[in-house]
């Protein structure tokens, strides 16, 4: 990122102005919205995690503690992408050495759910780190560093989960290295049902699944589901929704993965479920319903079900979350 890290050494930061704490959430994600593979997503209200951030007299970025990740998450600021991607932004504003920042990550969601537990958790090191130096940055200045936190967590810097958990509401991800990141219209009553089946799908096994070539049919009803579902959400036509929300190509293959997969979407579809797919690279799944019943009815379907497979699982029922990050109160 050399354009942009020169351009943030043009940034001035007022000393004066940096705050002794901050407390910030940021929301869980359902990436590729069933049909789009790695350049869709959404952000929901439930899960997510929070940061608390406090300023030091010892210079440096340091993890105080991480709670609810079980042990799992390194506590080392340079493996841990909520630190290390806060030091490369203070870095690039050349003041890593001027500033002492504290942290301690709360995980309020499941790693490795499919609900993008580490890119809302970098998001929250990221919006909490500029809230505490007064907020010098804009959003969209934050995003390379949010991306570069997912390359660090799974080995591919993507932002189909950061775009939606830093912007907020529904984001469309066009490019690599030159990258646009889209708001797309949230219908009014659109809601996700999401359960979390309490089985293992690493990220990484997930993508080593999908196949390098497609057919060029699949490929055309691919392409024309992505653009039915936008142009569908920016009509809040439910109908052209529900018939877009299909996955030709990555969902065969990482379906086998989720026990009772096939079953599930047959409920929730049977239940007045708008579409069903994969969240991410799972093992959740998502049933988007237009209006908070629907969500509820199908959720709860499909828990019932799991149990009586002996599957236990969460579950989350949400309108889109159009704030993205925000900063909470300190409580006592």
């Amino acid at each position: 990122m050399p354009s942009y890290q020169n351009k943030l050494r043009d940034k001035k930061i007022d000393f004066d102005r940096i705050l002794d704490k901050v407390r910030v959430f940021a929301p869980a994600t359902v990436a590729n919205m069933i049909c789009g593979f790695d350049i869709l997503g959404f952000a929901v209200n439930e899960p997510g995690d929070e940061v608390k951030m406090y300023r030091s007299e010892e210079k440096g970025v340091r993890i105080r503690s991480i709670e609810g990740d079980g042990g799992r998450l390194p506590l080392d600021p340079d493996r841990n992408t909520v630190s290390a991607c806060v030091k490369m932004l203070l870095s690039d504003l050349g003041i890593l050495a001027d500033i002492g920042v504290e942290i301690e990550l709360i995980k309020h969601m499941p790693i490795g759910s499919g609900l993008g537990s580490s890119s809302a958790s970098t998001v929250a090191g990221l919006y909490a780190i500029n809230s505490l130096l007064g907020n010098p940055l804009h959003k969209d200045e934050l995003m390379p560093y949010c991306v570069e936190g997912e390359r660090l967590a799974c080995g591919h810097g993507h932002a189909d989960n950061v775009a939606p958990a830093l912007m907020g509401g529904i984001t469309l991800v066009r490019g690599g290295s030159d990258l646009d990141i889209v708001k797309i219209p949230v219908p009014q009553d659109l809601y996700a049902g999401i359960v979390f089946p309490q089985v293992d799908v690493p990220t990484r096994d997930a993508r080593q699944l999908i196949k390098e070539k497609i057919l060029l049919k699949d490929a055309v009803t691919q392409w024309g589901n992505i653009a039915g579902l936008v142009a569908g959400l920016f009509q809040s036509d439910y109908g052209l929704i529900s018939r877009s929300m299909q996955d030709v190509i990555i969902e065969p293959s990482r379906a086998i993965l989720i026990p009772e997969f096939y079953t599930m979407k047959e409920i929730a579809l049977t239940h007045g479920a708008l579409s069903f797919g994969i969240s991410g690279s799972g093992p959740s799944v998502v049933a988007m319903s237009q209006g908070p019943e629907a969500a509820e009815v199908v959720t709860a379907k499909i828990q019932a079900h799991l149990s009586e497979k002996g599957i236990e699982s969460f579950k989350y029922v949400s309108a889109v979350n159009v704030e993205g990050p925000k900063v909470l109160p300190f409580t006592n």
